[in-house]
């Protein structure tokens, strides 16, 4: 009787389609006993993998090569929209220089800008992104409060090489920025469609 039961059951289970319900049809216990070993072995990499994405090093690794690849596309865009005009003193030795030594002048200009954005860039979504795990592992929340900090943190640890008060200054700056940010990225979304004027 008990193994008709079971029958009636896992048909009917595979009749409806239940989510995480194993090949065939058959009921899962708690342990592997039914599942494939390949899909054991799947379900801990996906589990190692998420793991590892979670942790504070890769978080810092992840954002750092973020803020690097933003950097070069900002820096590089920027020194396109920057230019001298043959009325400066620069302008005037570049417009002197036949026309493959200005291109090949303007091209290294924008590469050196590039990559100085991409570090600097790189360097603060690092450190943002490694204090703020940090913070949030110490504190056991996920809050406002972490990215306030992480940020006071970071805006003073840039400044820091230009004194105390840069220090404060820079703290408090990318404190309230971090704040803005932050609130605004955890407001509730609007559930119906706004209103066309």
């Amino acid at each position: 009787m008990p193994d008709e039961y079971e029958s009636i059951t896992n048909r009917a289970i595979k009749a409806m389609n239940v989510p995480g319900m194993l090949p065939g049809g058959r009921l899962g216990g708690r342990g592997n006993a039914g599942i494939d070993p390949q899909q054991v072995q799947e379900q801990q990499m996906i589990k190692y993998m998420q793991m590892a994405m979670e942790s504070c090093p890769a978080k810092t690794v992840i954002a750092g090569t973020m803020g690097f690849g933003l950097g070069s596309l900002f820096g590089l865009f920027m020194s396109s929209m920057r230019y001298d005009t043959p009325l400066t003193p620069q302008g005037a030795e570049i417009y002197k220089l036949p026309v493959r030594q200005q291109l090949r002048q303007g091209f290294k200009e924008m590469g050196r800008a590039s990559f100085s954005s991409a570090k600097n860039f790189g360097m603060v979504g690092a450190i943002f992104s490694g204090t703020e795990c940090c913070i949030e592992g110490f504190r056991a929340k996920n809050d406002l409060a972490n990215g306030v900090a992480a940020g006071c943190i970071t805006g003073g640890a840039l400044a820091a090489k230009a004194g105390p008060q840069a220090a404060a200054v820079g703290c408090a700056g990318f404190a309230a920025f971090s704040a803005a940010i932050d609130y605004y990225m955890r407001m509730p979304g609007d559930d119906g469609a706004s209103p066309v004027i």
